[in-house]
C-alpha cells in the first residue's frame, strides 16, 4: 500500500482542533474581516491543506483508474483462458461421441453375426432325439406282428439292473479315493532367556518333539537386539491330530532354554 493510499484511510485525526480554527481564520478573511499575523500564517496553513487534500483526491482517483484497468486486464485474461478450455472440453466430447458410435456399429454386427450361429446350435441339438426313435423302428422285424413299440416289463428291468450296477460300481470307486487329510504350515518364534542361552540345544530340544501329524522343517537364527537371537523355525501339521496349543505347550517345558513361543505364521496347505 503506498503512502498517499495509508493516509487516505487514516480515521484519526489529532490536531483537528487547530486545523477548524485556522479554516475559521480563513473564512473570515475572505469576508473582509482584519486578521492578524497569526491568522494569516493560519489562512496560509488551511491552503496548503486544501491543496494537499485536492492532491490526495487526485491520486487516489489515477490510482483507482489503474487498479480498474488491471482488473479488467486480468478479467480479459481470464475469459481467454476460459474460452481455450471450452473448445478444448468439446473436441474431446466430439472424440467420444465418434468413438461410441462406432462402438454401437460393432455391436449391432456382433449380435447379428450371433443370431444365425444360435439358431445352428438349436438345430444340431434337436437332431440327436430323434435319432434313437428312428433306429429302433429300422431294427425291428417286418415280419414279426406283436412287436410292442412302448417297449417291455423285461426291458425296463434291465434297464434298472444296469443302472444299479453302475451306481454300485461308482461307489464303490468313490470308497477306494483316499480321503483329504487337512495340514497347515506353522512357523514358530522360540525366544531364548538371554543371549548366553545355547541356541542350539535349544533347536534339539525343540526337535526331540515328536508327534503323529508332526513334521519339523527348515529352521534359522533372527537377530532380536541386545545380542540375542530366536529361533525361527517352520513345521507342518496335521490338523486333526496336532494343535497350536499342543505344540506350545510342549516347547515352553524346555523353561532352562526358552522364554516363550509365538506364531510368526499360519498357513493352510
Amino acid at each position: 500500500m503506498s503512502g498517499l493510499q495509508g493516509l487516505a484511510q487514516e480515521n484519526i485525526w489529532f490536531d483537528k482542533s487547530r486545523y477548524d480554527e485556522a479554516e475559521r481564520h480563513f473564512y473570515e478573511g475572505m469576508n473582509g474581516i482584519p486578521q492578524t499575523p497569526q491568522e494569516r500564517d493560519a489562512s496560509a496553513i488551511l491552503q496548503d491543506i486544501a491543496k494537499a487534500r485536492q492532491n490526495i483526491q487526485q491520486s487516489l482517483a489515477g490510482s483507482q483508474n489503474a487498479s480498474k484497468s488491471e482488473d479488467q486486464s486480468e478479467l480479459v485474461s481470464r475469459l481467454k483462458s476460459l474460452e481455450l478450455d471450452n473448445k478444448n472440453l468439446h473436441k474431446v466430447v466430439d472424440d467420444l461421441r465418434a468413438v461410441l458410435s462406432k462402438l454401437e456399429s460393432r455391436m449391432a454386427v456382433l449380435e447379428k453375426s450371433q443370431a444365425p450361429a444360435s439358431k445352428t446350435v438349436t438345430v444340431t441339438k434337436a437332431a440327436p432325439v430323434q435319432k434313437p426313435k428312428v433306429e429302433e423302428h429300422n431294427g425291428a422285424d417286418d415280419d414279426d406282428d406283436d412287436i410292442d413299440l412302448f417297449g417291455s416289463d423285461e426291458e425296463d428291468e434291465e434297464a434298472e439292473r444296469i443302472k444299479a450296477e453302475r451306481v454300485k460300481e461308482y461307489a464303490q470307486r468313490k470308497s477306494k479315493k483316499p480321503a483329504l487329510i487337512a495340514k497347515s504350515s506353522i512357523l514358530l518364534d522360540v525366544k531364548p532367556w538371554d543371549d548366553e542361552t545355547d541356541m542350539s540345544k535349544l533347536e534339539e530340544c525343540v526337535r526331540s518333539i515328536q508327534m503323529d501329524g508332526l513334521l519339523w522343517g527348515a529352521s534359522k537364527l533372527v537377530p532380536v537386539g541386545y545380542g540375542i537371537k530366536k529361533l525361527q523355525i517352520n513345521c507342518v501339521v496335521e490338523d486333526d491330530k496336532v494343535g497350536t496349543d499342543i505344540l506350545e505347550e510342549e516347547i515352553t517345558k524346555f523353561e532352562d532354554y526358552v522364554q516363550s513361543v509365538d506364531i510368526a505364521a499360519f498357513n493352510k496347505i
